[in-house]
């Protein structure tokens, strides 16, 4: 940063306008403009009483890194801080708004995986307990015994499924894709292979759930340090950033490949596959990784930091 960039920023952090540095240095208003332009250079005295004016050394002036801002006098410290002061508050707003809801949403996770597992070891007793016969379930060891049918019915534009439990109508032509999925596997396979995909679906589910729960788990420690730290542009929050990518690629190929597997067993289509989206979010991730990575060595060889909330505290 050159001699006109140091003038400029320190007259911003002042709030004092051209005209109002030009009076106090005796000077023409654009003359402080050529200054601050680099267009041409004041004399040692003029240095001498800027340095005055602003209460800061002359090395602040004439340094092409005006880094150190530990060396400024106190007043022209505080004046810096307070102009960034806005921004820190919308970073760290924001970033206390991300993690909490990052907080909420592993809560979450961490209450439906217990409901997920419960099915897991259900399911095998509830298939054992039921009957398929004519696109009909009956439930077996009930007081009465429970229903549920898919029948064919005419509409106009043509023959719909339905679902049906003891006579209601749980299901109609706007679910016609889980019927029919439904009907292929009550036709084509036994209860041993019902139980089978069902099991292997709830099993990775779950694991899809663990593996969201961790990334929400970083997801929170991430905006934490970034929200209580002095700068967001450490290792352990690249740490963060790049075990969250990696874990999104397994949450993405797991689910993928099971789906292909079922559509294979079941000779179904359910429409599965890698959407876009998904792989753009994850190259984001590793982008915003490196981002971070270039930012922490940036900050090693400049000493930079943010000042905001911490540094009033200090």
């Amino acid at each position: 940063m050159k001699f006109g960039e140091n003038l400029y920023n320190l007259r911003k952090a002042a709030k004092m306008s051209q005209e109002k540095l030009a009076e106090k240095m005796d000077v023409t208003r654009q003359s402080v403009s050529k200054w601050e332009n680099g267009e041409s250079y004041p004399e040692m005295e003029k240095i001498m009483k800027l340095c005055d004016v602003f209460h800061c050394k002359i090395n602040d002036l004439v340094h092409e890194n005006m880094v150190d801002i530990d060396s400024l006098d106190e007043d022209i410290k505080m004046s810096v801080v307070k102009f960034k002061e806005e921004k820190q508050k919308k970073i760290k707003g924001i970033s206390k708004a991300i993690y909490i809801i990052a907080r909420i949403g592993k809560i979450s996770l961490m209450i439906s995986i217990p409901i997920i597992v419960f099915l897991l070891i259900y399911t095998p007793i509830f298939i054992s307990n039921i009957e398929l016969k004519d696109n009909t379930i009956v439930l077996k060891n009930s007081r009465i015994d429970d229903r549920i049918t898919i029948t064919e019915e005419k509409a106009n534009d043509g023959i719909v499924l339905q679902l049906k439990a003891n006579g209601a109508l749980i299901a109609n032509e706007t679910d016609q894709d889980i019927i029919l999925l439904m009907k292929n596997v009550l036709e084509n396979n036994s209860k041993g292979q019902i139980i089978a995909f069902l099991e292997l679906g709830f099993a990775s589910l779950i694991i899809c759930l663990v593996l969201y729960m961790m990334v929400l788990n970083r997801l929170e420690k991430l905006f934490i340090n970034i929200n209580k730290g002095d700068t967001p542009f450490t290792l352990e929050n690249v740490k963060y950033i790049k075990q969250m990518a990696k874990i999104m690629i397994v949450a993405l190929i797991l689910p993928t490949c099971g789906g292909m597997l079922f559509e294979k067993i079941l000779e179904s289509g359910l429409d599965v596959g890698f959407e876009l989206s998904d792989i753009v979010q994850i190259l984001f991730l590793f982008g915003i990784s490196y981002i971070f990575e270039y930012g922490y060595e940036l900050q090693q060889d400049t000493k930079a930091k943010m000042y905001g909330e911490v540094s009033n505290e200090e």
